[in-house]
């Protein structure tokens, strides 16, 4: 069933790549003990924090797809948009975005604690998708870092909303997965656009899929390692009070594998938000599985 435009503008489907923001909170949960009361106002805070990025990331969004109306109507999925399509006119796009923008600054206010500031995290986010919608996604490469520094902020934003500091190890990890991501998706569009890719998007003829097969190969053992490493280390230990979280490293592994998988074999990749979405039962299964690991190694394991 199609959305309404306004729904549809918004891409409510990526709203789940928010939740990175959640990562700070479901690894700090032994340390909030066993007091309802501040597991209640720290996960208020988190919700906030959330929503603002996804109604930050909505406002983004529409601005993008303003920009690249003209281009998304070549494009044999993207001309489906309301705007490329008509649906919905570029105005009323606007005003929609500045809606969403202002909306998210004010949950954005409401979600920070002395740790620092969720609205400052926000603003820095728009400012630089704002520039990453103008000019930065035509560069190769800063494309992809764009994309993966806007994971880094969500990951600290849920800090700042927690009011405790992220291991180092996981803020390394997500960086590799979300680039890793990124460069899969550039992939999926050299696969579907093929020698109209450069028509589409001019760095993408910057790309190529040799090129891509390698810097995902790096990137998905990077993230391995870094996840590992995290579980295993003494910071980990003493924050968690146990380094069993390193059974849930096999999960990972699946999972980059599967994604692979898809993306070099089955023309995957093109939106990891509809994969985890449900695009693929087994990569969706395995995340389950591994959510439900740590939830009972941290939260419902007898002491």
């Amino acid at each position: 069933m199609s959305l309404p435009p306004l729904l549809a503008a918004l891409r409510p489907h990526q709203w789940i790549k928010n939740i990175f923001v959640g990562a700070a909170f479901l690894f700090a949960l032994p340390e909030m003990g066993r007091d309802p009361m501040a597991l209640v106002d720290e996960l208020q805070r988190v919700l906030l924090a959330v929503a603002a990025f996804c109604l930050a990331a909505s406002s983004i969004y529409v601005l993008n797809d303003v920009m690249d109306r003209e281009q998304d109507r070549k494009h044999p999925e993207k001309c489906r948009r309301p705007i490329a399509s008509g649906a919905l006119s570029v105005p009323a796009a606007l005003g929609l975005g500045v809606v969403c923008l202002g909306a998210a600054l004010l949950l954005a206010s409401r979600a920070g604690t002395a740790e620092g500031s969720v609205l400052v995290v926000v603003v820095a986010y728009a400012v630089m998708n704002t520039a990453y919608s103008l000019r930065l996604k035509h560069i190769v490469l800063v494309d992809v870092f764009c994309i993966a520094l806007g994971f880094l902020l969500r990951v600290l934003a849920g800090a700042f909303a927690v009011g405790r500091p992220i291991s180092p190890w996981l803020v390394i990890c997500t960086f590799f997965l979300a680039l890793f991501l990124a460069l899969c998706k550039r992939h999926a569009e050299l696969e579907l656009l093929g020698d109209d890719s450069g028509s589409h998007r001019r760095n993408l003829r910057e790309y190529s899929l040799g090129f891509l097969d390698q810097a995902t190969a790096i990137l998905a053992a990077c993230s391995v390692l870094s996840y590992s490493m995290y579980t295993v280390d003494d910071r980990t230990l003493e924050k968690l009070g146990t380094t069993d979280l390193i059974y849930t490293v096999p999960f990972v592994v699946f999972g980059i594998f599967r994604y692979l998988l898809l993306v070099q074999t089955r023309g995957g990749g093109g939106s990891p938000s509809r994969v985890l979405l449900g695009g693929d039962v087994t990569f969706v299964a395995n995340a389950l599985a591994w959510l439900g690991t740590v939830v009972w190694l941290l939260v419902l394991r007898p002491a």
